[in-house]
């Protein structure tokens, strides 16, 4: 199977739906706060969506009855939004969402903490930031994907986190989850050659503690680190570019607050 490449019309709606969600998830930080039930989160999430002309591409994806996934703490990834859940000071919370505009699809995910965090929690939160940053120096033409994967693990295994191999990336575009899966880690082959104008969604899974997992009962939704450690989640949509990688979903605020704590 081949990796679609996009053309220019193709990528500036993409863009645009990429944008349109960055704009989703600041809106989303600066309205987080200790007492709110992460259903309320999601309702907030689901009107700023549909505010900006877009669709949740989340609610009924596989039968997802949410517009966000919110985990937090020990969960990883596919926190089902709840009016039982909320928010307390101290908390580690991941927002995994996604927008479908005119037919394209956009997905990222941020991990951010409620009040006050733990230093320890903070490290984890950057390094997993980090971490998809490291794998963006091999999001270019010439370089095969499986690079970005290694690049990944590797910054991850240096601060000796565990990184989920259970969960993966993907290719996204018409659909939001298109071939191929994107690991986290080194693999045996080299992957698809990378070209310019192919659309992916790369997303480090990192946790505090090993990286083994426990699935939901249902087997779809909630999936928790096995020893109870705190997790962290951090996804962006990328174009491949003739030179360094376009990141779709992330403001300018961001990327500065990223390059300032790099320099």
């Amino acid at each position: 199977m081949a990796v679609r490449i996009r053309s220019e019309k193709e990528i500036e709606l993409m863009r645009e739906s990429g944008r349109r969600l960055a704009e989703v998830l600041s809106a989303v930080h600066a309205y987080l706060k200790p007492g709110l039930s992460t259903l309320e989160v999601d309702h907030f999430a689901e009107q700023k969506i549909l505010s900006l002309g877009g669709k949740p591409n989340f609610r009924g994806a596989e039968g997802f009855p949410g517009s966000i996934c919110i985990s937090i703490n020990e969960e990883i990834v596919h926190g089902v939004p709840s009016s039982d859940h909320f928010l307390h000071e101290g908390d580690v919370v991941s927002i995994d969402t996604g927008m479908d505009y005119q037919g394209w699809q956009s997905d990222a995910a941020r991990t951010w903490g409620i009040g006050e965090i733990s230093p320890e929690a903070r490290k984890l939160i950057d390094v997993t930031r980090e971490s998809f940053f490291e794998g963006m120096k091999f999001m270019r033409p010439g370089h095969h994907l499986y690079e970005v994967s290694k690049a990944i693990g590797e910054n991850a295994d240096r601060h000796g986190y565990g990184v989920v191999k259970e969960l993966s990336g993907h290719g996204i575009g018409r659909h939001l989850h298109e071939y191929p899966d994107i690991p986290n880690f080194a693999q045996k082959r080299r992957g698809p050659l990378l070209m310019e104008n192919m659309t992916f969604a790369v997303e480090p899974m990192i946790t505090e503690g090993s990286p083994n997992v426990v699935w939901a009962e249902d087997g779809m939704w909630a999936v928790t680190t096995a020893d109870g450690s705190l997790a962290a989640h951090y996804e962006n949509t990328i174009r491949i570019t003739s030179g360094e990688p376009e990141l779709l979903t992330i403001t300018r605020e961001e990327i500065e607050d990223v390059e300032s704590r790099c320099n």
